[in-house]
């Protein structure tokens, strides 16, 4: 008996991501920017958004059918006189309503992942129009986040209290088409940093826009100088984030370093997963700021040393680092949980 096999994926959501058509890719990685696009599918969503976003002194990038545009016209270039983007939602037709009726280009275009069909992507290039990066869904520096009109008054004011600028997609500093590297480096995380997330059980502290650090609960080993099982916490580096901050300066990235030293004595007194732990401790090549940060340094046995190193070398050629460590061998950085808590918590 045969088993029927599962309909295959159209390619283009992945395709985009490599930029086909020109679809875009997001922003500079390090920049607190956030291209916020809100979709409003009808009157009432558009009076809604305009209302919240009045209210929070906040410009974004309004996705709308163009069968809105003939709907309500005074309101939607009301939007975009107001310095709204107004891209395109859905079915890409009607453009030209859209464009005449905003007063302004219609540059960008938002697809959900089913409506990325080649149809809809090569009428769209037809006109120098580029698809919108897919929403991330989480925020992220430098990417896109969708919020319904119902959620702008909530999120917007916590968008703000973590340290992000909400812009349309057009004023993402560094905004770009895609590239091959981008889809490669998509399937990397998927393949590579999200499994070992999952495996690990490495907790994201990393809701700050320049937050960079992650924390997994794991029982002691060598080199430690902890009896071995011993509950510890052992830290992790947002990479890709690390990077973007390193790029707009090496003080900016050490500041960011320290917040985040912070971040992880707050998650020692309150999640559950890290009450019994009884130190903290990185194995890491920025071990130089965790010693100014109060860190005891011990080497690590030379092949363990030399198989970190590779790795190391690994992730910057993946994230695309052009910056030269200024310390070359991986240490092991410890403190104890009280002394850690005393000097950042």
């Amino acid at each position: 008996m045969s088993v029927p096999r599962s309909p295959a994926r159209p390619p283009w959501p992945l395709l985009t991501r490599a930029g086909a058509f020109g679809a875009l890719h997001g922003g500079h990685p390090g920049a607190p920017h956030l291209g916020l696009t809100v979709p409003v599918l009808t009157a009432a969503d558009l009076g809604e958004a305009l209302a919240a976003l009045a209210q929070a002194q906040v410009r974004v990038t309004l996705l709308m059918p163009p069968a809105l545009a003939r709907q309500v016209p005074d309101e939607v270039r009301a939007a975009a006189q107001a310095g709204h983007e107004i891209a395109g939602w859905g079915t890409p037709t009607d453009l030209p309503l859209l464009e005449v009726t905003a007063g302004q280009p219609i540059t960008a275009w938002g697809l959900e992942e089913a409506d990325l069909t080649r149809a809809h992507l090569a009428r769209l290039a037809a006109r120098g129009v580029r698809p919108l990066p897919l929403p991330s869904p989480t925020p992220e520096p430098g990417l896109t986040l969708r919020v319904p009109p119902g959620d702008l008054a909530r999120v917007l004011p916590r968008l703000k209290g973590l340290g992000y600028r909400p812009v349309p997609a057009r004023d993402l500093p560094d905004l770009r088409p895609a590239v091959p590297r981008d889809l490669l480096l998509q399937l990397y995380r998927r393949l590579v940093d999200d499994r070992f997330e999952r495996a690990h059980g490495v907790m994201p502290l990393t809701e700050r826009a320049d937050a960079v650090m992650r924390v997994a609960a794991r029982p002691a080993a060598a080199p430690l100088p902890l009896p071995p099982g011993t509950p510890v916490a052992e830290l992790h580096l947002h990479s890709p984030r690390l990077v973007g901050l390193t790029t707009r300066g090496a003080l900016t990235a050490y500041r960011a370093y320290q917040r985040s030293l912070r971040d992880v004595a707050r998650a020692l007194r309150e999640r559950p997963e890290l009450q019994g732990a009884q130190a903290v401790f990185a194995v890491t090549l920025f071990h130089g700021p965790l010693a100014q940060s109060g860190f005891t340094l011990v080497p690590l046995p030379p092949l363990r040393a030399w198989m970190y190193g590779l790795g190391f070398r690994l992730m910057r050629l993946v994230y695309g680092t052009t910056n030269t460590p200024s310390e070359t061998e991986p240490k092991l950085a410890w403190m104890e949980r009280e002394a850690f808590l005393r000097r950042h918590g």
